[in-house]
């Protein structure tokens, strides 16, 4: 969906005439969108969640850790559907 309003972005961007103004508003307001910390976090999340999905390996479950530098993992047990 990014991709898509990034390709019609550009898309206008070059097809517009009304020069480099507009260019700049438009960079603008994309940087100002994907350089915030809520639309990183909302990124990183819809990421995360794709390649969980994607992903063939199972999920890893945290257990109770040793120390605080080691974390003990296990699989996650696979949903039954």
């Amino acid at each position: 969906m990014l991709r898509y309003v990034v390709v019609l972005a550009v898309g206008y961007v070059l097809g517009t005439k009304a020069g480099r103004r507009r260019y700049e508003q438009i960079a603008g307001t994309y940087r100002a969108l994907t350089e915030s910390p809520a639309a990183k976090a909302v990124i990183t999340a819809g990421r995360r969640k794709i390649a969980n999905r994607v992903s063939p390996d199972p999920q890893m479950v945290t257990l109770t850790p040793i120390d605080a530098e080691t974390d003990v993992l296990r699989p996650q047990p696979a949903d039954k559907r």
